[in-house]
């Protein structure tokens, strides 16, 4: 993935998030796909999406004991 290619990614998954679109299993696991290439790239990182990416993680976890 390029760089335009995650930025375009980013955009459709904040607008998605913003419109309330797909549960939050879909887009925690969209947001872990951006991240992911957004860190292998060596991008800086949203901060406000890594805390979501977390928050996210913890509570797919929890729910899964």
């Amino acid at each position: 993935m390029d760089i335009q290619e995650l930025e375009n990614a980013m955009a459709l998954l904040i607008e998605d998030m913003n419109g309330d679109l797909g549960d939050s299993h879909e887009i925690y696991l969209r947001l872990q796909q951006t991240l992911a290439g957004m860190r292998a790239m060596g991008m800086p990182l949203p901060e406000d999406l890594v805390q979501m990416e977390q928050k996210l993680g913890e509570e797919f976890e929890s729910g899964a004991k």
